[in-house]
């Protein structure tokens, strides 16, 4: 029992500190990119150097309720369940802050071990909605998030797909790679097609409504 409680106690405080130091400082290197057979290209952005329509689109593209919760969407998350009750592809209910949480300091695949790290992100998800304000959550995010084969973060990615910084991204350029983050390594950012393309066109429409209606207010109060 002694033991355990050490590991706990150790845990605790390790993943603590990483918080608090992530907070200022930006992750060196994830667990995705580790295993990554494919090389790592990343160039690390503030917040401020990306283009607002990134922001709306990754808003519009997976969490449309941002800045309102606490972490956890429970109306997303108990669509989920019944959609996945019914058998067929596991869809997630995951917010932009679960994904961050995740991408930063746990790892992806699914069989057993999706469950010990579901748990796991639950627990880094309160800490950085604890420690983190929801300027630097969206900020990591877009910086770690795959975004092609051996490509992380939307300055990589823009530089990929369009040969220019994240800076300044059209709607339709973000609306692309958002349509992308689910699948970077399957869904063409540059030729999008069939529904990669009709998501894409979808997201660019809805970044007008994210701004006019404040859904990206967090990020920019």
């Amino acid at each position: 029992m002694r033991l355990i409680a050490k590991i706990i106690i150790w845990f605790v405080a390790i993943s603590v500190g990483l918080t608090v130091l992530y907070r200022f400082v930006p992750p060196p290197v994830t667990v995705t990119m580790l295993v990554d057979g494919n090389g790592i290209t990343k160039n690390w952005e503030p917040l401020s150097n990306i283009d607002r329509n990134m922001v709306a689109a990754a808003i519009a593209a997976e969490d449309g309720k941002f800045c309102t919760h606490n972490g956890f969407d429970t109306q997303a998350i108990e669509k989920a369940m019944q959609r996945n009750a019914g058998g067929g592809r596991l869809r997630g209910g995951s917010t932009i802050s679960q994904q961050t949480a995740k991408n930063v300091f746990l790892w992806q695949g699914e069989g057993w071990t999706r469950y010990v790290r579901k748990g796991l992100e639950v627990w880094f998800t309160f800490l950085i909605e604890t420690l983190w304000d929801k300027q630097r959550i969206m900020e990591v995010y877009l910086n770690v998030a795959e975004t092609g084969i051996g490509t992380y973060g939307v300055e990589a990615g823009s530089q990929r797909y369009f040969n220019h910084s994240a800076a300044r991204l059209t709607p339709t350029e973000a609306g692309r790679m958002a349509a992308a983050f689910p699948s970077p390594k399957t869904r063409s950012v540059n030729n999008p097609a069939g529904f990669t393309r009709r998501y894409g066109n979808t997201i660019a429409a809805r970044i007008g409504t994210v701004k006019r209606e404040g859904f990206d207010a967090c990020v920019y109060k």
